[in-house]
């Protein structure tokens, strides 16, 4: 039987480390995202695989009819980030609820239990990110930094500047990152919002209103509303606004 084991361990460990690709550099379609209908919800895949610092990372969105629940209140090991797209949600997380608009977010712990509840008479809809570290999770850090939160998009101050302006979100340490930075930036017409440049952070940005293209490692990508950028470490990119008008979108860094 020892040997048996011994012989199974190389191909379990295998079989474990093929679990997950690692995520390219690209834009990933909302129109292009498979849709999968379940019974309280329609679900959109957007990406999944790993990255230097998550052992997997998944991301998709959910679209939630008005007064459903998608499943009952639940917890789980790994972390989750919500980010409402349309619509209204009503989040409970360890027994504290608020209802959340558009560009609102919601960061839970590992463990925390939390629940979703679309109360309106319109449907709801939501991206969910989830996501384990390689190194093993740090509960103690993350509630030091403040445990779980929301925040309210309308409770966020815009502050101009001479691109456009920024709503700075939230920039802490969770459970499953040494550093999670998010904020909202409004590019004015036909700007960049940068030169090319490079991070040791992974980042992924999200279009939320109007047109961009993103350059990544210098080729150039178009990304839309709803559209998706996931960015590796240290890879050279820059976004152009290539909308008549603004341009916004969300932009988040972990490591």
């Amino acid at each position: 039987m020892k040997l048996i084991a011994t012989l199974l361990l190389p191909l379990c460990v295998t079989t474990q480390m093929a679990i997950g690709q690692p995520l390219d550099s690209k834009v990933y379609a909302w129109a292009e995202s498979p849709v999968v209908k379940k019974a309280a919800s329609e679900q959109r895949a957007i990406l999944e695989g790993n990255t230097p610092d998550f052992s997997h990372l998944e991301i998709h969105a959910t679209t939630l009819p008005p007064h459903q629940v998608p499943h009952p209140a639940h917890k789980h090991d790994d972390e989750e980030l919500i980010i409402i797209k349309e619509g209204k949600l009503t989040v409970t997380i360890e027994g504290r609820t608020k209802t959340l608009g558009a560009g609102s977010v919601a960061l839970i712990m590992p463990g925390d239990e939390h629940g979703f509840d679309n109360k309106e008479g319109v449907p709801a809809t939501y991206y969910v990110m989830r996501y384990t570290s390689r190194q093993p999770a740090d509960r103690e850090r993350g509630q030091k930094a403040g445990g779980s939160f929301w925040i309210d998009w309308d409770e966020v101050p815009f502050q101009p500047h001479d691109k456009g302006g920024i709503r700075r979100m939230f920039d802490r340490a969770t459970a499953m990152s040494k550093r999670f930075e998010m904020h909202v930036t409004t590019l004015r017409e036909g700007l960049w919002s940068h030169a090319p440049h490079t991070h040791r952070a992974a980042e992924i940005l999200l279009m939320v209103e109007n047109k961009a293209q993103e350059s990544i490692s210098g080729k150039l990508y178009p990304s839309t509303k709803g559209d998706l950028i996931f960015l590796e470490p240290n890879v050279p990119h820059a976004l152009q606004n290539m909308s008549q008008g603004n341009c916004i979108y969300f932009a988040f860094q972990f490591e």
